[in-house]
């Protein structure tokens, strides 16, 4: 075999002569060089990735793009490289050479010929992260339907999580990001998967502030449900919200006339209120991993503080607002206090922290699961409908109807693996 040669690109007459000196007159448009694309596949170990580009070292060529996946011991690594240079070793030299290296391994190569790089990504270009339990192949199917059925293309598709659920995120270009999220939000409705179609770019990894509610969403509880029990008045709340479900009460009116019942309770009830809160499964999990990324997290409560506050310290998080109990000499005076917490409250309160936090509103992330959280949901980044109501679900921008609150975390890209590790640290930074 020939010595390697530096690789030289051959002038050739369409090369214009009238540009800058800086721009060699030699060099070929990208499209015009002519390259290999070597794909090798098979039973993976350890050293193949090296093991192949030492053999195609000795041919002088550059690589261009590189993609490798296993998939359960199985590895497909495709290299897309130059073809090698005139005057040097042939490419019947180099495909020789690389199927003699990969049949001593007991691995498959094919070499395509070819000209340039990979053609360009369409515009528009977006994350589609499709969530199943299970996710079925025709579930699948359907949303590559969809995507298809919009102009779009699917670039890459790589499996985030497979616990709890079946999480798997799909690259997509060719087509703008808010009629992608229209065609597939209308399929995910009928196949039993929950979809979230996000705006591919550098925001997606920057510092983000995720902001959400409490009663069922961070919680499994609804507060006032917790006091009225210790009142003896669930059935008397029940009936008001209800009104209030009905339409025949506003969230301000419907919070006075339930907090109105709770008149003279005894103070000391807001501890045992505060031991009987349960979080959503999934909770910490979610928490701690976005605390871990550097993001900043915070709760809006159409509750109470004397609750959101506990959890605000018992989790560590940056932000929280709710309306306040008024407590006259140890009892509960059936009264409010302060700034009331309502769905415009909490849509400005996204923006409040928004701003205390130094993130731009398009970076944030708001979760909620009822009509009283529509507002700060569509005035966030991503809005996330999590186990809600229908109406709730067809206004946000993403829903999760599993029971897991850490899913939410694959919408924003984090794989199970990071919250695993995340998990780690904070375990070992705890010894």
């Amino acid at each position: 075999m020939s010595a390697p040669q530096p690789r030289q690109i051959p002038e050739t007459p369409d090369v214009p002569t009238d540009v800058p000196a800086e721009v060699p007159v030699t060099e070929v448009p990208v499209t015009e060089v002519p390259t290999l694309l070597v794909k090798i596949f098979g039973k993976d170990r350890p050293g193949i990735t090296a093991g192949l580009f030492d053999t195609l070292a000795a041919y002088a060529v550059d690589v261009i793009d590189i993609e490798q996946v296993v998939t359960r011991g199985r590895i497909v690594l495709c290299a897309l490289i130059t073809a090698p240079a005139a005057g040097g070793a042939t490419e019947g030299e180099l495909r020789a050479t690389v199927h003699s290296w990969t049949e001593s391994l007991k691995l498959q190569a094919e070499i395509i010929s070819g000209k340039g790089d990979n053609r360009p990504r369409g515009s528009g270009r977006s994350h589609v992260t499709v969530l199943g339990n299970p996710l079925t192949a025709e579930s699948t199917a359907a949303i590559a339907a969809s995507i298809t059925s919009t102009g779009g293309n699917i670039d890459r598709i790589f499996r985030l999580a497979k616990y709890p659920v079946t999480a798997v995120e799909f690259a997509v270009s060719g087509v703008e990001t808010a009629p992608l999220r229209t065609a597939l939000a209308t399929s995910a409705a009928g196949i039993g998967v929950d979809v979230a179609v996000v705006s591919a770019g550098l925001a997606r990894r920057a510092q983000r502030l995720v902001v959400m509610d409490v009663d069922s969403t961070l919680i499994q509880d609804e507060v006032i449900e917790l006091f009225a029990a210790h009142a003896g008045c669930e059935a008397e709340v029940a009936e008001v919200t209800a009104r209030a479900m009905a339409g025949e009460l506003d969230f301000e009116q419907s919070l006075h006339a339930r907090v109105a019942l709770l008149a003279g309770l005894d103070a000391s009830v807001v501890d045992k209120v505060r031991a009987e809160v349960r979080l959503t499964p999934g909770a910490r999990t979610l928490i701690r991993t976005l605390k871990r990324l550097g993001y900043q997290v915070g709760v809006v409560s159409g509750g109470f503080t004397q609750v959101t506050d506990a959890l605000k310290d018992r989790l560590g998080l940056d932000f929280a607002a709710a309306n306040t109990l008024e407590i006259v000499d140890g009892k509960l005076t059936g009264r409010v206090t302060g700034e009331i917490v309502d769905r415009a409250g909490k849509a400005r309160l996204l923006r409040r922290f928004a701003a205390e936090a130094g993130v731009p509103l398009a970076q944030t992330v708001a979760i909620g699961d009822g009509a009283n959280d529509l507002d700060m949901l569509n005035a966030a980044g991503l809005g996330v409908a999590f186990n809600a109501k229908p109406v709730v679900r067809k206004a946000a921008h993403a829903a999760v109807n599993v029971p897991f609150l850490d899913t939410v975390l694959y919408l924003l890209g984090i794989t199970r693996e990071e919250v695993e590790e995340a998990s780690e640290d904070d375990d070992r930074s705890q010894e």
